[in-house]
């Protein structure tokens, strides 16, 4: 069986913010931006990596989520603790000046992780948490 991730969700709660991170500070190309009802779909990528994508959507995008669990997802996200994305560099170091020197919000600066990794990690606009590993 031969698997690959196509697309990966992450919510996001103001469509253009999200596009200046991802777009502007870690450098995704934009494969698609859609509104449909007042909502806004914006689908980002690595250049060099036209099979995976990350679709930002609106957390309210389901219309079978209900205004308590919507509530609940946005006081999650506020927290940082509703969604993540974990990406790989070859430099951390560098990466990290980068991003920091873009305005990203750092939550955490490279560390040796007692797991094994060394990483770093930052906050996307919408309180999402963005992990990056250093490949070694």
């Amino acid at each position: 069986m031969n698997l690959t991730i196509h697309w990966t969700f992450l919510p996001h709660t103001d469509p253009d913010a999200s596009l200046a991170f991802y777009r502007d500070i870690l450098g995704f190309e934009v494969r698609n931006d859609v509104g449909y009802g007042g909502l806004r779909w914006i689908t980002v990528g690595p250049a060099d990596q036209p099979g995976t994508s990350v679709v930002l959507e609106p957390p309210a995008g389901d219309p079978a989520t209900t205004d308590e669990e919507r509530r609940t997802v946005v006081e999650m996200m506020a927290k940082g603790t509703y969604a993540r994305l974990v990406l790989a560099t070859d430099d951390l170091d560098a990466t990290f000046a980068r991003l920091k020197a873009a305005g990203a919000e750092v939550v955490q600066e490279p560390t040796e992780q007692p797991y094994g990794t060394r990483d770093c990690a930052f906050r996307d606009p919408a309180g999402n948490m963005i992990r990056i590993n250093e490949v070694r």
